[in-house]
């Protein structure tokens, strides 16, 4: 199918730009969401008609949107969330969860522009990506913790917390393993000794009584 953008689409182009995409991707995606309109004769008419108001007001979007942008440069964001020793959450932060963190800030923004293509799972630090207008996006850090101390602390590491845990616990099992191959070893070689002096007994043993027979 062949449409006119009315805005910027990743990987696809520019306001204004006449381009062919797959029929369903037009009528599931770019048309309800007015991200463009079908080629027609009609239609391309009215956009040239416009055109310059379309940009004009587009550029005055994207100006108050990159204004957004750089009060927003930096932003932390905390999710308190119940999860496993190992990390692993008891549910999911979706980007509604996400949009939620950001608008609780002092940020308005909708869910459908955190792009998060799968929800996130563990606890930790992620940088997720916040589109502000077609032209203006940035990273925001998610800082999703099980308390509010974690958050302070994993955010003073950079890191999840949980890895310090799982290192731990990754050492301990080591040790615990090295211990046990250790005792193994040992009772091993006192296995050894005690085979190694049995023999030693019967061979002597065998000797006395050699030497004994041969005196009779």
């Amino acid at each position: 199918m062949e449409i006119i953008l009315l805005e910027r689409v990743e990987n696809l182009g520019q306001m204004g730009d006449l381009v062919t995409v797959k029929p369903g991707y037009a009528r599931n995606f770019l048309l309800p969401k007015g991200k463009a309109i079908r080629a027609t004769a009609e239609n391309r008419a009215k956009f040239d008609a416009d055109r310059a108001q379309l940009e004009a007001e587009n550029l005055a979007k994207r100006g108050e949107a990159e204004k957004v942008a750089e009060k927003m440069e930096g932003l932390t964001v905390q999710l308190i969330r119940a999860a496993s020793e190992m990390g692993q959450l008891y549910g999911s932060a979706t980007s509604r969860d996400i949009a939620q963190a950001i608008t609780d800030a002092g940020f308005t923004v909708a869910k459908t522009q955190v792009d998060l293509n799968n929800a996130i799972k563990t606890l930790g630090l992620f940088e997720v990506r916040v589109v502000l207008h077609p032209e203006v996006s940035l990273d925001v850090t998610v800082n999703i913790a099980r308390s509010a101390d974690e958050a302070t602390e994993q955010q003073r590491l950079g890191r999840a917390i949980i890895s310090d845990i799982a290192e731990r616990e990754r050492e301990e099992a080591a040790a615990a393993a090295k211990e046990a191959a250790e005792r193994v070893a040992a009772q091993d070689d006192e296995d050894d000794a005690d085979t190694t002096n049995s023999e030693a007994d019967a061979a002597d043993a065998t000797e006395a009584e050699t030497a004994e027979g041969n005196e009779n």
